[in-house]
């Protein structure tokens, strides 16, 4: 791997003696992880080992699978993440009391990684909003919530300054911060040849902007987790300091087993490739401290959301067959024509949310009334409230692909007329509908696998 010259120097200065043994590994194939679904049951075909700091659902892959070609992906069973970065959800377990209801905020989300990791850690009665700027890569972020289907799992498209209004109203927001990426070169060479000083400076400037736009959302106590996947100081533990000397913060130390080859610095944790099994990583944790001036977030007046109506009583019924617990939910309409399943427990806050933010996805796409008929959408399926005794047809691995290519597998004698779940090893894949003589493929056309299936 060609690196920069001045990125060298940099790491001589930084790692000494150990210099050798980081460039060495940088030379070696990154390892493959992910981390499992918390309530979709799965377990992957390939040998796993798991995360040293995530246990129970982060997993090493012996081999790196190609991953468009397994269906369980695509159902939502795991999301591919490197493994340094999974320690977030430590932080997330050491800083908050995860038994209270909480309102995180997760700034710089896409594509979503570190979002769904904190959601299987939060209650019912919690919600995590996913926040990314860039439209394209906003897309990526909402595929992924919708994918791992957990309802209080909410979307935004918009820059970090336009949450101002939303001031003391998170109990925890993370910001994961675009970075000159130097802890992910091996994987990505685009990255190493981007590389300068100057870009450097850069980050570290636009990253003070971003956590200058986090710090007021927080509650008294609550908690900021910054981290980049790089290694130089610029970007993170002069920006530490720069936050203690600025803001009414307080530093939380992260604790962490001695023998997981995790680098305490003077703020913060550094994760380096040649001392744990993952790329370069690091994250520092703070807490407002409570004596911190904060006025809280004015709530407006609501009398409902801005683009969506009730449901009447009639549709309101016919929702009741396609969710498990149906009164855990509120249902409404878009100015689109959707229905969207929104959590009751977190209604409230869903409507201050609605009248602050523009650009946003809330609670589950259920699907549409057209006449006297209703189509599920893609959303319902592969959610985890959608109703467990709903038909379905099980299709084996060679099935399930052609599915995902948007094509009709080979169904079974006496199948199920109308609406039924396409279904691998358990987990949902999207709808069909299946009439006397023929059937129906519902999965939307922009999920389909577009690569060559094996033969």
């Amino acid at each position: 791997m060609l690196l920069p010259a001045d990125f060298l120097d940099q790491m001589r200065t930084l790692l000494a003696t150990e210099f050798s043994d980081f460039i060495n590994h940088l030379e070696k194939e990154a390892p493959v992880s992910l981390h499992l679904h918390p309530f979709k049951k799965y377990t992957p075909d390939l040998p796993a080992t798991p995360v040293l700091w995530q246990p129970l659902t982060g997993r090493y892959l012996e081999q790196r699978s190609v991953f468009t070609l397994d269906p369980a992906f695509h159902g939502g069973a795991y999301y591919v993440q490197e493994a340094s970065s999974m320690f977030v959800a430590a932080a997330v377990r050491q800083t908050l009391d995860l038994s209270k209801n909480l309102r995180v905020l997760d700034l710089c989300a896409a594509p979503g990684g570190k979002s769904t990791l904190i959601a299987g850690l939060l209650n019912e009665k919690s919600w995590i909003l996913s926040n990314e700027v860039i439209q394209s890569r906003y897309q990526v972020l909402k595929e992924n919530l919708v994918k791992w289907g957990l309802p209080n799992m909410l979307a935004s498209n918009h820059d970090p300054e336009d949450f101002a209004p939303l001031r003391a109203f998170f109990d925890l927001v993370l910001v994961d911060a675009p970075c000159s990426g130097e802890g992910l070169f091996r994987k990505d060479a685009q990255a190493a040849g981007e590389w300068s000083k100057e870009n450097v400076q850069l980050c570290a400037g636009r990253q003070k902007r971003i956590l200058a736009a986090a710090v007021p959302l927080l509650k008294l106590g609550g908690v900021l987790l910054y981290a980049t996947c790089t290694f130089n100081d610029f970007e993170n533990g002069e920006n530490c300091t720069w936050l203690l000397q600025n803001f009414d913060l307080e530093e939380v130390v992260l604790n962490f087993n001695a023998d997981w080859g995790i680098v305490r610095k003077k703020h913060g944790l550094q994760f380096y490739p040649h001392k744990v099994r993952g790329e370069g990583f690091f994250i520092a944790a703070f807490r407002k401290k409570a004596g911190a001036s904060a006025p809280e977030f004015s709530k407006r007046k609501s009398n409902g959301f801005l683009k969506m109506t009730p449901l009447g009583k009639k549709e309101n019924e016919w929702m009741s067959g396609w969710f498990e617990v149906p009164d855990a939910f509120e249902f409404y309409r878009t100015t689109e024509g959707q229905v969207r399943a929104l959590p009751g427990a977190i209604l409230t806050d869903l409507l201050l949310l609605d009248g602050v933010l523009k650009r946003k996805q809330f609670g589950v796409e259920a699907g549409e009334f057209k006449g006297d008929s209703f189509i599920p959408a893609h959303e319902l399926a592969l959610s985890t409230i959608i109703k467990k005794d709903l038909p379905a047809i099980d299709l084996n691995k060679e099935q399930a692909l052609v599915f995902l290519k948007k094509e009709i597998p080979q169904l079974p004698a006496g199948r199920p007329q109308g609406w039924a779940l396409a279904r691998y090893k358990g987990l949902n894949l999207g709808w069909l509908k299946i009439l006397p003589n023929r059937a129906n493929n519902y999965l939307p056309a922009s999920w389909r696998i577009r690569m060559q299936l094996p033969k």
